[in-house]
C-alpha cells in the first residue's frame, strides 16, 4: 500500500488510475484496474445516457464496493446528460475536461463525491480550483491524445507548487515503477496511465494495435503531435494515415458531413450540434473536427486498422515492452517504484 492524499481521498490501495479512453476505458478494464487497487475511469464519450447508466451498474457488479470514476467531456454533445447520470448514480469520481465543474462539484460534493478536473497549464488549474475541483489530472505534452505544450517534468512541479493545497494526478509519460517514484518526487500524489493500462489483458484495444504499441522497434520516438488530425492538439501513433491526417485540417464541408455521420453512430440527435455551430463556431468547429476524426479513431482502436485508422498513444510506448494482465502489471510497478524509492534514498549522506 502506498498513501498519499490521491489513495487517501478515494479510498485505494495504490495511487495508479486508468484515464477515460473512448472504446478503451470500458466496464471491464475500469473494473479490473480497480479491483487491482488502483481507480478506473469509464470513458463515456462514445456512450448515450442509457449506455453510461448501464455501464456504471456493470462496474459495480464487476468490481464491488471498489472506487470508480467516469470521465465527462463537457466541450461534447451528450456530455452534460452523462453527467447528470453520474450524479444521479452517486459515482465516487466525475473527471471533468472542457469545460466549467462548477454545478457538477456542487452536487457530487452532496453526497460524498469527488471532482477531478483534466489540466494542461496553471491558468486552467486555477479556473478549476476556484470551480470546486477536489483535484487536478496535470496533463504533460508526452501524454496520448490530448496532452498539453509542457512536459510532465516541469508542468507537474510547477503545478504543485503553484497550488499546494491540491492533490495532483500527473498524466504524460507514465508507464513504470521507476515513472511512478519519479512523479511522487516531483510533488504528484499519483499518477494515470493510459497507454500503459491500455496494452494489458483485459484492455479492449484491437490486438494488433497491443502488439504494435508493445514492439520494441516502436519507440518514445514514432509519435505525432499536432492539431490537424481532430481540432484540438493530440499525440497519436506515427503511421502513414497519422500523417496524411496531421498534414493540414480537411475543408470544412468534410469535417462537418463527417461530425454528423459520428452524430448520428452515436445517435446523438442533429439538434444538439446545429445550435452550437450557429452561436459558437470558433468551439463547435473544433467539435465537429473531433467528430469528424471518431471513424479513424475506431478503425484503429476496435478494428486494429493501423493502415487507414489513427490511434492516440503517448510516448511512453517506448516503455511497453509486454501485454501483462491488470493485476500482475500493477504489482510490477508497484514493486519496482518501492525499490527505486528505497534506491534513492540510500544514494543522499546526511551530515
Amino acid at each position: 500500500m502506498i498513501r498519499t492524499r490521491i489513495t487517501t481521498m478515494l479510498n485505494i490501495r495504490y495511487p495508479l488510475i486508468l484515464p477515460g479512453m473512448s472504446w478503451i476505458s470500458t466496464p471491464e478494464l475500469v473494473a479490473a484496474v480497480s479491483n487491482a487497487g488502483g481507480l478506473g475511469i469509464l470513458a463515456t464519450g462514445p456512450l448515450s445516457s442509457e449506455e453510461t447508466r448501464n455501464a456504471i451498474h456493470k462496474i459495480r457488479i464487476l468490481a464491488p464496493e471498489k472506487s470508480f470514476g467516469i470521465g465527462v467531456t463537457l466541450l461534447m454533445p451528450g456530455s452534460e446528460e452523462n453527467a447528470k447520470v453520474a450524479l444521479d448514480e452517486e459515482v465516487p469520481l466525475i473527471n471533468v475536461s472542457l469545460g466549467k465543474p462548477d454545478w457538477i462539484a456542487q452536487k457530487a460534493h452532496g453526497y460524498g463525491g469527488k471532482v477531478l478536473c483534466t489540466v494542461t497549464n496553471a491558468t486552467h488549474a486555477a479556473k478549476a480550483i476556484n470551480a470546486g475541483a477536489d483535484a487536478l489530472m496535470v496533463t504533460g505534452h508526452e501524454a496520448a491524445a490530448h496532452g498539453g505544450d509542457v512536459t510532465s517534468l516541469v508542468l507537474v512541479p510547477s503545478i504543485a507548487d503553484r497550488f499546494p493545497q491540491i492533490p495532483i494526478i500527473a498524466a504524460g509519460g507514465f508507464a513504470t515503477g521507476r515513472g511512478l517514484s519519479g512523479a511522487l518526487s516531483l510533488g504528484a500524489d499519483a499518477v494515470a496511465m493510459g497507454t500503459r493500462f491500455a496494452t494489458t489483458v483485459e484492455s479492449p484495444l484491437a490486438d494488433n494495435v497491443k502488439r504494435a504499441i508493445s514492439d520494441p522497434l516502436n519507440t518514445e520516438s514514432d509519435t505525432i503531435y499536432g492539431k490537424n488530425f481532430d481540432g484540438i492538439p493530440s499525440r497519436v501513433m506515427k503511421s502513414p494515415a497519422a500523417l496524411k491526417a496531421n498534414r493540414k485540417p480537411a475543408p470544412f464541408p468534410v469535417v462537418l458531413y463527417r461530425a454528423f455521420e459520428a452524430a448520428k453512430y452515436m445517435n446523438i440527435p442533429l439538434w444538439k450540434v446545429l445550435p452550437g455551430l450557429m452561436t459558437q463556431y470558433d468551439k463547435m468547429y473544433s467539435v465537429a473536427q473531433f467528430g469528424a476524426a471518431t471513424k479513424a479513431i475506431q478503425d484503429a482502436t476496435v478494428s486494429g486498422d493501423l493502415i487507414k485508422g489513427v490511434q492516440f498513444v503517448g510516448q511512453s510506448q517506448g516503455l511497453v515492452h509486454d501485454i501483462p494482465k491488470v493485476e500482475e502489471l500493477v504489482q510490477r510497478i508497484i514493486a519496482e517504484a518501492n525499490t527505486v524509492a528505497k534506491e534513492n534514498a540510500s544514494k543522499f549522506e546526511i551530515k
